[in-house]
């Protein structure tokens, strides 16, 4: 999966080959086949492993319901994470921009669906509708302490957006200042908690 992720953000999904893979991963173009019964279905494999990688660390009591604790640890765990394996998040960012692997992960991930759905993996229990309804929950909970013409949809949508945005920052910042990314990780949390 490693030199997989690696030659489609840099060459391409469509331009990278079974074969071009073994071969780089130092097995045969069969043995790949015994693995995963196509290229969609390794490509498949690789995102579920990341997705499953951040899904991790939400609803850590497994409750349901996102507590403010619990949403504090998630971003504080998503820095860690993103830091410590910078290089694989980045090439999960190339990969991800290219528009046929972005319409292949829409795919990838039901909205709801079967533990045996290709390329999910034991213990996968978290899928998009119930990651929002998490998230939705949470900021409902929040919603008497909303100002302005703000609503738990909408600060759910800036949420990720800021998300999004930080964990970019965090993936691609060559020069590590941890006092700053404390402070914009604090800040992030005094928005949304």
């Amino acid at each position: 999966m490693d030199v997989a992720l690696k030659h489609f953000a840099a060459e391409g999904y469509h331009r990278t080959t079974i074969s071009h893979i073994a071969k780089h991963a130092g097995i045969s173009k069969g043995l790949m086949y015994n693995y995963y019964e196509s290229k969609e279905h390794l490509l498949e494999a690789i995102v579920h492993r990341s997705v499953n990688e951040i899904y991790h660390h939400l609803d850590l009591d497994q409750d349901g319901i996102l507590s403010e604790i619990e949403f504090e640890q998630f971003i504080r765990n998503i820095n860690s994470l993103l830091k410590e394996n910078r290089e694989f998040w980045r090439l999960m960012m190339q990969m991800m921009i290219q528009n046929e692997v972005r319409e292949m992960i829409l795919k990838a991930f039901p909205a709801t669906g079967s533990l045996t759905h290709p390329g999910h993996e034991p213990g996968d229990h978290l899928y998009p509708e119930k990651v929002v309804q998490l998230f939705s929950g949470y900021f409902s909970q929040k919603k008497d302490s909303l100002t302005g013409n703000s609503d738990p949809e909408t600060e759910m949508e800036m949420f990720f957006s800021t998300l999004k945005g930080w964990a970019v920052k965090v993936i691609y910042s060559d020069i590590e200042d941890e006092e700053k990314n404390e402070k914009l990780i604090n800040r992030i949390i005094d928005l949304y908690k």
